[in-house]
């Protein structure tokens, strides 16, 4: 029989050891100190250069690497065009055609990586590095990213159009497929509050501006003054693709606006509203709480992104890690 001593000796020696040699699962804010100490750097400039031309490309960066995370998990399926073994691309799942963007930035880092430290960062790690960037260049948080994922060798396109959420859902159904990657109701609100920038199409909330659920009237609750607005934006049978701010009052900035715009119904996609809307949701409390509280948004936001950074990575001698972000090597 152990003594109480010993226990708490090899118990000691035993986390030591866990800290000094993670896990092969175990993702690490290090994990490139010695490898690329320089990676965060080169990813914060690539988007910052980006942000100059594009003043979307924010939202975009930080959309990719939410619809990757959500389909294989965190592995850079998102990136891989269709041609050799990729028969089916996700870049043509309807969540992402005509929608996904921001893969010439990442193409444009994965080189400026690979002339610094050739075949050591994976284009899975690019997504999160620049999803941050992307966040606190935009005057959001900022938080330690937790690296160390490989590149997937497939791309699932039939998962892309089941797992990710769209904008035409209820809320139930949007919390269910945040539940089957292991995330809760705030990672849900919280996320959601990426819409605090970037741009959506006519296309993605059309329906509630006319004939809501068959109704033959708008959706009670859009705000009526925003409601005339998008209506002139997006006349019916107009061009879908037009774009309109997730935000319109601070269309670029990630700040907490998002969520007061909610409490006076000028959520602009049916699945935004819907988290202030839907009647005795527990979602409401929080929508709440991250309206009046900027700093607890941010704090939550931060610890949602690693949460859904974490959902099922390639590490250790799993996957590959990509020379160009569009194929699999050797394809």
């Amino acid at each position: 029989m152990l003594s109480t001593t010993n226990f708490s000796l090899l118990a000691t020696i035993f986390l030591v050891l866990t800290f000094l040699f993670p896990s092969e699962g175990q993702l690490s804010a290090t994990f490139y100190s010695s490898t690329c100490p320089n990676v965060t750097t080169i990813v914060s400039n690539a988007v910052q250069q980006a942000l100059q031309s594009d003043s979307r490309v924010g939202a975009s960066l930080t959309r990719l690497h939410f619809h990757d995370c959500f389909v294989n998990g965190c592995d850079a399926s998102i990136l891989l065009d269709q041609g050799g073994n990729i028969t089916q691309s996700e870049k043509n799942a309807a969540a992402n055609f005509n929608s996904a963007r921001g893969f010439d930035v990442v193409d444009t880092i994965k080189n400026s990586l690979e002339s610094s430290c050739p075949g050591i960062v994976s284009c899975a790690d690019i997504l999160a590095l620049a999803a941050e960037s992307s966040v606190s260049l935009s005057g959001g948080p900022s938080w330690n990213v937790l690296l160390g994922r490989r590149d997937g060798l497939t791309a699932n396109q039939a998962g892309a159009n089941s797992s990710l959420p769209t904008p035409f859902e209820s809320l139930s159904n949007v919390a269910s497929k945040f539940s089957a990657v292991g995330l809760d109701t705030t990672d849900l609100v919280a996320l959601s509050g990426a819409h605090t920038f970037g741009r959506a199409q006519c296309q993605f909330f059309s329906q509630r501006l006319f004939n809501f659920s068959g109704t033959g009237s708008p959706d009670p609750t859009l705000n009526s003054t925003y409601l005339a607005t998008l209506q002139q934006n997006c006349p019916q049978n107009g061009n879908g693709s037009t774009l309109n701010n997730l935000d319109p009052s601070t269309p670029d900035s990630f700040d907490n606006n998002y969520f007061t715009n909610l409490l006076i119904n000028q959520g602009l996609l049916q699945t935004d509203q819907e988290l202030f809307s839907t009647n005795g949701s527990s979602t409401i409390s929080i929508v709440n709480n991250f309206a009046n509280n900027q700093t607890a948004f941010f704090e939550a936001f931060a610890q949602s992104m690693i949460n859904m950074g974490n959902i099922s990575p390639l590490t250790g001698s799993q996957g590959e890690i990509r020379t160009d972000c569009k194929k699999v090597n050797g394809s």
